[in-house]
């Protein structure tokens, strides 16, 4: 399975320290498993599959997708509890 960030998400990614950047990669990297690891939820009001993940404070928003016979997680946005969803 392949990883792909939006532009949103890799600057957020970017602009934490290290710590909690490995530590928001690592969470995102238990979601390629098969059954996805961490808090998971579906997202209300997106008709495009939309779920979060909560890594402690912080909420990753992504959706799985196809391109071609390759399976793709899209990382759409990485924020702090309070901002990811406005």
């Amino acid at each position: 399975m392949e990883i792909r960030y939006s532009k949103t998400a890799a600057k957020a990614l970017k602009s934490y320290d290290k710590p909690t950047r490995e530590r928001i990669r690592d969470a995102i990297r238990g979601l390629t498993e098969n059954p996805p690891r961490g808090d998971i939820k579906r997202l209300e009001g997106f008709s495009d599959g939309r779920l979060r993940l909560r890594v402690g404070g912080y909420r990753v928003v992504f959706r799985y997708d196809r391109d071609g016979q390759l399976e793709v997680l899209l990382i759409l946005n990485i924020d702090a509890r309070g901002g990811v969803y406005k």
